[in-house]
């Protein structure tokens, strides 16, 4: 099974070293979106409070794609560029149980029924897509640059280790987030939710719902946990 991509190794990095054609990149690319638009416009068209079974169902398949993504990488370029990425598939999905947790404690904090939940996370996740990528792209840059960049890297990675074992305080008040204070303060926002609706129009006006700022919150907790996560894959892999 070949992408009709070339691999080689690198004798000079512990790294595999692979060239992608651009046209793989754009059918990955075209194949992600087509994944989640899926999600979002078929399975999940109508609002609906998921159900415990349907939710591991959807897990499985989606872990399923990044098994099957895994198992192409290592047809088309080797064990050590498979390697690679079940490393950073594993070490990604443990690192995003606390993303979820701190998203849960949004999502009951602003009271959101859970029928419209999934949206917020649908898109919440579609935006992590775009702003992590800028993370790992930036990242990469550092590292051909800068070779010592992994020791900063990894020294932050032993810091948010030490702060999460020796931390006493694990309440999370959403409400004390500075960054909702400044959302309400330049964002004119409803009281209330208004179904699924981002954003309703009141007397002329144009407000955002409560389902905006929560978008926001998450996008925002998102980006804070991305800084770790980036920096632990790039640790052992620059593709």
């Amino acid at each position: 099974m070949s992408l009709g991509v070339i691999a080689s190794g690198n004798a000079r990095t512990e790294f595999v070293d692979i060239n992608v054609a651009s046209w793989a990149w754009l059918a990955t690319i075209g194949v992600i979106v087509a994944l989640l638009l899926f999600d979002i416009l078929v399975l999940n068209r109508h609002e609906h409070a998921p159900t415990l079974r349907r939710a591991a169902v959807e897990t499985v398949a989606w872990v399923a794609v990044g098994v099957a993504f895994g198992v192409a990488v290592i047809a088309s370029f080797g064990s050590g560029a498979g390697g690679e990425w079940f490393s950073g598939y594993l070490i990604e999905y443990s690192l995003s149980i606390d993303n979820v947790f701190v998203w849960a404690l949004i999502l009951a904090y602003f009271r959101v029924p859970a029928q419209y939940q999934r949206r917020v996370l649908f898109w919440g996740v579609f935006g992590a897509l775009v702003l992590r990528a800028a993370f790992i792209f930036a990242g990469l840059a550092l590292i051909t640059r800068f070779e010592w960049m992994l020791f900063i890297f990894g020294g932050f990675l032993l810091y948010t280790a030490g702060k999460l074992l020796l931390s006493q305080d694990d309440a999370v008040d959403p409400s004390q987030s500075r960054f909702l204070k400044i959302v309400h303060r330049f964002i004119p926002t409803a009281p209330e939710l208004h179904g699924h609706k981002m954003f309703v129009r009141t007397d002329g006006k144009r407000f955002a719902t409560p389902l905006f700022a929560v978008l926001l919150l998450v996008e925002v907790t998102d980006v804070l946990f991305a800084v770790d996560s980036v920096s632990a894959v790039l640790s052992f892999s620059k593709e």
